[in-house]
C-alpha cells in the first residue's frame, strides 16, 4: 500500500509543539479603599488595605483591614516581612501578617509613602507630611534624615529608590526633587517645582530613564538617572497629575493619572501622549493608574470604581473589586512557594 504524500512545509508544522502563555514571573499588590463613601465613627467594612491579584483576575484581602493605608513595601529577601504606611504611621509585619506593630512615634503619623532599599533591605524610608524617616533597622527605630530638605516644603509625598545604587533615594517634595546619595545622610535639589511633586518612577527597563509628575508643573523625564530632568511637552500642566507608570512588558508605553485630564498614554516611550478616556465614567478623576505583570492597564476613578483595559487605554471594563479606590499599584518578583 502506498501512504500519500505529506508536503514538506505541513509536516514541519505538524512538528511545531503547541506554546502556552509564559506565566507571570511577577506578582502585583494594590492598597485599596473599598469603602469609598465611608464617615468618620461608621462601621469600617472588612475590604480595606492590601490586595493582592490572582491568576483569574481576583484579589486576596492580605494583612489588616485599614482605610488609610497609603502605599505597601516588601522586603526582597522575605516576603513576610511586610511594611505599611497609613494615616497613624508606619506599620510592620514579622510573619506575613499574623501580627502586627506600629514602629513610629506620635509625632510621625499622617505617612505617605513607604519603600525599603532592595541594595540594604534593612534600611526604610517612610515620607511625612513634615519630612522623612528612615529606619536602618527593619523599622526597630526610626530618625528624621532631613538635612538639605527645604525648612519649608519639605511635605514628601513620596520617595523614589534607585535599584541599582544602595541608598540612592529621590523624594517628591512640596518644591521640587531632592536626592540623597548617602542613604539620606544629606540631600539635594535637582528639580525645583513651585507645588507638589506628586510622583517619581524608575523605569523597569532603563535603570537611568525616570519619570515624574506634579500637581501643577506637568510632567518631566530624566536619561540620565536622575540629575538633570526635562519637562514633557506633550502632557498638559493645567491639571493635577497624580502618577505616572511604566509597562513592564512594553519599554515604549507609559501611563499618566490626572484629575481633569483622566488617563494619559505614551507607546513611544513619551515623544507623543493620547487620552484614553473612551469609555471611562465621570468627568476625568483618575487617581491613580498601574499595569500589571501581563501588561493589563489599570485607572482607579474616583467616586467609581477600579477599570481595566487590555489594550492599553483603547477600551475599558470594570474590575471585580467594585466599589474600590486605589492608592498605590506595586509588581514584585514572584514570591517563591
Amino acid at each position: 500500500m502506498t501512504l500519500p504524500k505529506i508536503p514538506f512545509g505541513l509536516i514541519a508544522l505538524m512538528a511545531i509543539p503547541t506554546l502556552t502563555p509564559a506565566a507571570p514571573t511577577d506578582d502585583f499588590f494594590i492598597c485599596a479603599n473599598v469603602t469609598q463613601d465611608y464617615i468618620v465613627g461608621s462601621k469600617i467594612g472588612a475590604g480595606n488595605g492590601v490586595f493582592q491579584l490572582n491568576d483569574d483576575g481576583s484579589w486576596t484581602h492580605m494583612g489588616y483591614n485599614d482605610n488609610g493605608i497609603t502605599a505597601v513595601a516588601f522586603d526582597p529577601r522575605d516576603r513576610n516581612v511586610v511594611y505599611t504606611s497609613a494615616n497613624n504611621g508606619l506599620w510592620r509585619t514579622l510573619d506575613g501578617g499574623a501580627h502586627w506593630r506600629i514602629c513610629n512615634d506620635w509625632d510621625m503619623t499622617e505617612a505617605r509613602h513607604v519603600a525599603v532599599d532592595p541594595n540594604a533591605p534593612d534600611h526604610v524610608y517612610l515620607s511625612l507630611p513634615d519630612g522623612i524617616a528612615v529606619s536602618t533597622n527593619r523599622a526597630q527605630t526610626l530618625v528624621r534624615r532631613e538635612k538639605g530638605l527645604p525648612d519649608r516644603g519639605k511635605y514628601t509625598q513620596m520617595v523614589a529608590i534607585d535599584r541599582n545604587h544602595a541608598g540612592r533615594v529621590f523624594a517628591g517634595c512640596e518644591v521640587g526633587i531632592y536626592l540623597t546619595e548617602n542613604g539620606a545622610e544629606s540631600w539635594r535639589c535637582v528639580l525645583p517645582t513651585k507645588e507638589m511633586v506628586d510622583d517619581i518612577q524608575q523605569s523597569p527597563h532603563d535603570p537611568a530613564h525616570w519619570l515624574a509628575v506634579t500637581q501643577s508643573a506637568g510632567a518631566w523625564s530624566s536619561h540620565d538617572g536622575g540629575l538633570t530632568w526635562s519637562q514633557i511637552a506633550g502632557v498638559p500642566a493645567t491639571h493635577a497629575l497624580y502618577n505616572v507608570t511604566f509597562d513592564g512588558t512594553n519599554p515604549q508605553r507609559s501611563a499618566i493619572a490626572s484629575w481633569g485630564l483622566g488617563v494619559l498614554t505614551s507607546e513611544d516611550s513619551g515623544k507623543t501622549w493620547q487620552d484614553r478616556n473612551a469609555g471611562l465614567p465621570g468627568l476625568h478623576r483618575v487617581w491613580r493608574v498601574g499595569v500589571d505583570p501581563s501588561g493589563r492597564l489599570y485607572a482607579s476613578v474616583f467616586k467609581e470604581t477600579l477599570f481595566y483595559s487590555d489594550d492599553f487605554g483603547r477600551t475599558w471594563q470594570p474590575d471585580k473589586l467594585e466599589g474600590s479606590l486605589v492608592n498605590y499599584f506595586i509588581t514584585l518578583p514572584k514570591a517563591v512557594r
